[in-house]
């Protein structure tokens, strides 16, 4: 292709928080190779508010497949229709065979990805994946941008997301709240399951903490973290809870993103929005349990990442196969405080 030539790309994207994120360093690659490049992503529309802070992304499809939907003759009507986008290339970040399937009937002729699930038929470029060389999911999203021969490139592009103004009547209205303080963001879900999740009394330990020093906490979550949101509002001292804001279920991501960049640190297990408020170059305290940050790590210069070394971690289960949870039970509270603290901010 001739340097500074329109190059227009379709991306096949991921479909949860956290790597829809980590893709974005591929679309930094992207432009960075080629100012001219038009990217189009096509995304589950749960995922669009992200990709609408994202300013490299030049196009947003909207894809109505759940994840695991096989749905063959739709998928192949979709990438039918796509065959007048003029897409010269085509990136399919997910290893599935499905994924693979658009771009193929859109007749892009070239189509990339990395190796999986026996898909090698539907691209032209279908990529071995040395571990070793790619670590990282973001390198290896980053890497598909470069030729299959370069070396892995040494940069690492950064996800950053671009909030919008919260909306004035939600911002304050309904919810009273304020940025006027330090704010400390509690996000105390995790879809894999609860040997990610940090036990709610340890949450609201560091929220009282905190709110007696005159911050104020806002939990983060959708419906499904209502038990646990609540369990974490219970254990909080009664004088303190009316600073402790409840988001929980009442925000979509377009809300949470926008709100979650006003805050001053986000408390967060190994979850999207930890990766979101690392993108939004927040203070981000990340904790894990069953799971390991050396594959998936926020994508910040500001961060702490605490875990325990006991020896069945991590085992990426969902639940611990043991019962016990040593992996979260031992993360104290106390060493999130002094995370915080080595913020610069005053929770002593």
């Amino acid at each position: 292709m001739a340097e500074n030539s329109q190059d227009k790309v379709l991306i096949v994207a991921p479909s949860w928080v956290g790597d829809m994120v980590m893709s974005q360093a591929l679309y930094k690659a992207l432009k960075k190779t080629n100012p001219l490049t038009n990217i189009s992503v096509l995304a589950r529309s749960t995922l669009r508010p992200l990709l609408e802070r994202m300013p490299e992304v030049d196009e947003i499809l909207n894809s109505d497949f759940a994840h695991g939907e096989l749905r063959l003759s739709e998928r192949k009507q979709f990438g039918m229709n796509l065959q007048d986008g003029n897409f010269n290339r085509a990136f399919i970040l997910p290893l599935s065979f499905k994924s693979a399937l658009i771009p193929w009937h859109a007749k892009i002729p070239n189509r990339i990805g990395w190796r999986g699930e026996w898909r090698n038929i539907l691209l032209t470029d279908c990529r071995k994946l040395d571990k070793k060389a790619y670590p990282l999911m973001v390198q290896r999203f980053i890497g598909l941008a470069y030729p299959e021969s370069t070396q892995p490139p040494d940069d690492l592009f950064f996800p950053k997301l671009l909030p919008k103004e919260p909306n004035e009547e939600f911002k304050y209205s309904r919810t009273n709240l304020s940025s006027k303080k330090n704010v400390l963001a509690i996000c105390p879900g995790a879809e894999f399951g609860k040997s990610k999740q940090w036990p709610a009394a340890y949450f609201a330990e560091v929220a009282t903490r905190v709110l007696r020093k005159g911050w104020e906490v806002w939990i983060f979550g959708s419906s499904t973290d209502r038990s646990v949101a609540d369990l974490i509002l219970g254990n909080i001292e009664e004088d303190f809870r009316d600073s402790c804001i409840d988001l929980v279920g009442k925000t979509d991501l377009s809300e949470a993103i926008d709100l979650l960049s006003l805050v001053s640190v986000v408390l967060s297990n190994d979850s999207g929005l930890m990766h979101v408020a690392a993108a939004l170059g927040k203070n981000v305290i990340g904790l894990y349990g069953s799971t390991s940050p050396d594959f998936t790590p926020p994508l910040s210069k500001s961060k702490k990442l605490i875990s325990t070394d006991i020896e069945c971690r991590p085992c990426f289960e969902r639940e611990c196969r043991f019962g016990h949870l040593r992996c979260l039970t031992e993360i104290k509270p106390e060493r999130v405080l002094d995370a915080i603290t080595s913020f610069g901010l005053d929770v002593n």
